[in-house]
């Protein structure tokens, strides 16, 4: 990454595309502070300048983290849906030093439904779900935080189509509920269908923005392959 800066505002999917190598998850996961070596750069979420060095502040200034390998590092695999559901807002349902099992059972229970997760129950081992499942799974954890961002890396990777019209539609109406979205993918035609604006990495750098109506296949394949396109404001 060299000089990249972006912002994304309450309410908006914020599209990032790119080929593979140019960076796109790399980036996301050094905001996260959870990308190894080297970086700089200064964040704001609401107007408050916050210091990031791992995932546990990036989580405690309100960002989420939907990561591209949910089996690595976006679940417990072997452990239940409320294990996975609560890890993440565990301070916040349970309090700092103890845990509350029936207070975090009925964080589960909620969060299931919202997400319309289909299991026998919240005790159910999240290795035994669905691959579409599980990333509901996964969303549904971050949500639980109640992030003021949520970065989405590759969100629908390996799931069926059914389960990726029911991710797309839970990404819309969080966005029309102002939760501010920023969406890696390969696949250019979700990038295209869901954000309003799109930023184009190159090799580590911004090499075009793209509002809603100006982000053509064309233009954003343009820019991907290293063509400068405009950016606008």
């Amino acid at each position: 990454m060299n000089n990249v800066s972006f912002g994304v505002r309450r309410g908006e999917v914020l599209g990032i595309a790119g080929l593979v190598g140019a960076g796109r998850s790399e980036l996301m996961m050094a905001i996260f502070g959870a990308h190894p070596g080297r970086k700089s750069g200064e964040f704001f979420v609401g107007g408050k300048h916050i210091h990031i060095d791992e995932p546990s502040a990036a989580i405690a200034a309100g960002i989420g983290f939907v990561t591209e390998d949910r089996k690595r590092f976006g679940l417990l695999i072997d452990q239940t849906i409320v294990v996975n559901l609560t890890l993440a807002a565990l301070k916040k349902i349970s309090g700092p030093l103890v845990t509350h099992p029936d207070a975090e059972t009925a964080a589960g229970q909620r969060s299931m439904k919202d997400m319309r997760i289909k299991a026998r129950s919240v005790f159910t081992v999240v290795g035994t779900l669905s691959g579409g499942n599980q990333q509901k799974v996964v969303l549904a954890k971050w949500l639980l935080t109640s992030p003021r961002v949520l970065f989405l890396d590759e969100p629908t990777r390996g799931i069926d189509v059914g389960a990726k019209q029911e991710i797309y539609q839970q990404i819309n109406r969080l966005a029309a509920e102002g939760l501010a979205i920023v969406l890696v993918s390969s696949e250019l035609p979700e990038v295209l269908g869901l954000s309003d604006r799109v930023l184009v990495l190159h090799e580590g750098r911004i090499m075009g923005e793209f509002k809603r109506e100006e982000a053509t296949a064309e233009a954003v394949m343009a820019a991907a392959t290293g063509h400068a396109a405009k950016r606008t404001a």
